[in-house]
């Protein structure tokens, strides 16, 4: 089948392309659906694309769709993972080899209304380096809006910055963002924090929610124990990262204090009433306690010595420009 006109076709050498699509490819037919239904709203723009896509693990259906679509002239590169790794570990990977100035990263179906493309690109045209979605008002069941809320709640309680749907990937960004903030794991979740904390110009936008797919109701104890752990590393990556001793020394403090307090009661105890200490368990608590706050300051110690010695290559702040 012949190449369509209306479809830019860019070669990588010669010219940039403006905008790179990233997605995960799941069903078939839903990534055929992505495929066409981005493509009418970026034709719109007249703005150059390419779809990058990810085969999370093996995929035979979505791969013949994304053969299928080059074939007819779509711009389409896909990466294949050798095995399953999660949608985000996915984006991320598909993500690092996008061409495009702008990055635009979507569920693996059509969860955001296609036409929400045009408010991402006049945000980042107006200023903005990455551009998140919060949807409102949600379509999913209310026991996965609760859930969601209370981890968004939480966050801003902690972190004191002001995004609603941390959960939702339907994301623009410069690809400066990306080459500039080193992000592992999960950590792609958390990625509008990690720049507003870099200086970036971070937006957060309304837009109109179509579907929710994937489980539904409450998760087992591990899913929320992960992300726990995930707020609690967002927390100390944004606050504390290049201030170890100040997080570690807070805790080793606490500790340190509580074993004092419970050693001074034994021995005021010994004093006052000749009570031997060996009959107190409670002072083996109090030691435990006040080496263990040691160690914890300790750690922080050895943190505050490698920020020190790599000092050169690190940087928290992001120059905009330079007026001579």
């Amino acid at each position: 089948m012949n190449r369509p006109d209306d479809v830019p076709e860019i070669p990588p050498e010669t010219a940039e392309l403006e905008i790179s699509i990233v997605a995960v490819a799941g069903d078939a037919a839903e990534t055929r659906e992505l495929i066409e239904a981005y493509s009418l709203q970026l034709k719109k723009l007249n703005k150059s694309f390419e779809f990058v896509f990810v085969l999370d693990g093996p995929n035979e259906e979505a791969a013949e769709v994304l053969e299928q679509g080059r074939a007819d002239g779509a711009p389409i590169r896909w990466l294949s993972l050798r095995q399953s790794f999660g949608e985000t570990l996915a984006i991320t990977a598909g993500v690092e080899q996008a061409r495009g100035k702008v990055i635009i990263t979507s569920p693996s179906y059509l969860q955001i209304d296609p036409y929400e493309v045009h408010g991402l690109i006049e945000e980042i045209a107006s200023g903005a380096d990455l551009v998140c979605s919060w949807r409102h008002p949600r379509r999913d069941p209310w026991s996965n809006r609760l859930q969601s809320n209370f981890f968004n709640i939480l966050l801003r309680w902690l972190v004191k910055m002001p995004f609603h749907d941390l959960n939702c990937n339907f994301r623009a960004m410069r690809r400066d963002v990306m080459r500039e903030i080193p992000i592992y794991g999960d950590q792609f979740r958390f990625l509008p924090l990690m720049a507003l904390r870099q200086g970036y110009r971070v937006a957060e936008r309304r837009v109109r929610h179509l579907k929710e797919r994937g489980r539904r109701g409450f998760f087992g104890f591990g899913v929320y124990l992960r992300r726990v752990l995930d707020i609690l590393a967002v927390l100390f990556l944004t606050k504390f990262a290049l201030k170890p001793l100040r997080f570690f020394g807070l805790i080793g403090s606490v500790f340190s204090v509580f074993g004092t307090s419970i050693l001074a009661y034994v021995i005021y105890d010994k004093i006052k009433w000749d009570k031997p200490i060996g009959e107190k368990p409670v002072f083996i608590l109090g030691v435990v306690l006040i080496v263990l706050g040691a160690q914890v300051i300790g750690f922080g110690l050895v943190g505050e010595i490698i920020i020190f010695t790599q000092a050169r290559n690190l940087r928290e702040y992001r120059i905009e420009r330079i007026e001579e």
